[in-house]
C-alpha cells in the first residue's frame, strides 16, 4: 500500500509515470520519504511566496532568493550553493534537480553584474558541479549533466602586457546547451560554446568556444566530433 501511494505521489510531482523498484526495502523508502518531506518544508519556509516551492536539502545556501524562480518538482541537493544576484537570476523549469555540493554563481565579480542561468524542463544537474553564469548559461529541456562538470561563461581580457590580467576586465559570450543532451562527468565547458540538440559530450572533454552540431558525439581535449548519432529504431 505504501509503495502504491509513493508511486502515485512521485508520478504527480514529476508529471509522468514513476514506479519505484520493488527490490528497494520499505524501510529505505520510508527514510527517503522522510528526507524529502523535510526538504519540502525547507523549501516552503524559504520560498513561502512562490507559486512552486522546491525541495531543499540540508546545508544548502541560497542567496538572493528573490531572483530565483521555480517550476514544480524542483529539487536542490544537500550543501549546494546558489547565488542568483544577476540581471536575469536563476530560472528552473519543471522537475529540475541540482546535485549535492553543486555551486551556481551568477556574478563573478560585483564590478560586473552577471547575466544568470536558465534551465529547461526535466533537467538533471549532477553533483559537485560548478556553473559560472556571468555571461549567461542556458540549458535546454531533457538534458542531463554528469558529476564534477564545470561551466565557465566568462573570459579574462589579457591583451595588455603592461597591465595585470586581473585589472583588464572580462568579456562574455555565454554558453548554450540544447535539448536532450548528455554532458559526461568531469567535462569543462568554456565561454562561447553552443552545443546543439541531442549532443553527447564524452567524459572529461574540454569544450571550447564554437558551434557543436546537433546529435554529435564529441570527446577529447579539445573536444572534436567522434561520430554522429543516428536513429536505429
Amino acid at each position: 500500500m505504501f509503495r502504491k501511494l509513493l508511486d502515485g505521489y512521485v508520478s504527480r510531482v514529476k508529471g509522468e509515470d514513476y514506479v519505484v523498484d520493488k527490490r528497494i526495502t520499505t524501510g529505505y523508502l520510508v527514510s527517503e520519504f522522510r528526507t524529502r518531506l523535510f526538504m519540502k518544508l525547507r523549501g516552503k519556509l524559504r520560498f513561502w511566496r512562490s507559486a512552486h516551492t522546491p525541495f531543499v536539502g540540508k546545508g544548502s545556501v541560497l542567496r538572493c532568493r528573490r531572483q530565483m524562480h521555480f517550476g514544480p518538482g524542483v529539487s536542490i541537493g544537500e550543501h549546494a550553493y546558489l547565488d542568483a544576484v544577476s540581471v536575469e537570476g536563476i530560472v528552473f523549469g519543471d522537475n529540475v534537480s541540482v546535485g549535492k555540493r553543486t555551486v551556481i554563481e551568477c556574478t563573478g565579480s560585483l564590478r560586473h553584474l552577471g547575466k544568470g542561468l536558465r534551465v529547461g524542463n526535466n533537467v538533471g544537474l549532477g553533483s559537485d558541479n560548478f556553473y559560472g553564469c556571468a555571461g549567461g548559461i542556458v540549458v535546454g529541456d531533457d538534458t542531463i549533466v554528469g558529476n564534477f562538470v564545470s561551466f565557465h561563461a566568462e573570459n579574462h581580457n589579457s591583451s595588455q602586457l603592461d597591465t595585470p590580467i586581473r585589472l583588464q576586465g572580462v568579456n562574455h559570450q555565454g554558453i548554450r546547451i540544447g535539448n536532450n543532451c548528455w554532458i559526461g562527468a568531469k567535462c569543462t565547458i568554456l565561454d562561447g560554446a553552443v552545443i546543439g540538440n541531442g549532443c553527447i559530450i564524452a567524459a572529461a572533454a574540454l569544450v571550447l568556444a564554437g558551434v557543436y552540431q546537433e546529435n554529435g558525439i564529441y570527446g577529447g581535449v579539445p573536444a572534436r566530433l567522434l561520430k554522429t548519432r543516428v536513429n536505429t529504431g
